[in-house]
């Protein structure tokens, strides 16, 4: 896994290492606010399954930077927003 860090692969994938940091950040709150995961790994790492995602062009940011999956047009921090505040739990602007 952390040997795709190495790679330019993953960093070119999502344009800049400084994206590829936003978007890991992003998606690991969601993945710990309860998201599923969009890839079947036996593992609970949660930088293993976003780092799976990425490689298998499950997930980008799209230009406003928003986590997207690649088959939903909506974004997947606020489809889990919206999830939460109907269980009232915290936002993201509480993280």
């Amino acid at each position: 896994m952390l040997d795709d860090f190495r790679e330019d692969d993953i960093v070119r994938k999502v344009g800049g290492r400084f994206r590829l940091s936003s978007l890991i950040q992003k998606r690991m709150v969601a993945l710990n606010r309860g998201a599923r995961p969009l890839v079947d790994l036996q593992t609970k790492n949660l930088m293993e399954i976003v780092v799976a995602e990425i490689m298998h062009d499950k997930i980008y940011l799209d230009t406003s930077g928003n986590v997207k999956a690649v088959d939903d047009d909506s974004s997947l921090v606020d489809k889990m927003d919206r999830y939460l505040a109907q269980d009232g739990g915290p936002g993201i602007d509480d993280l």
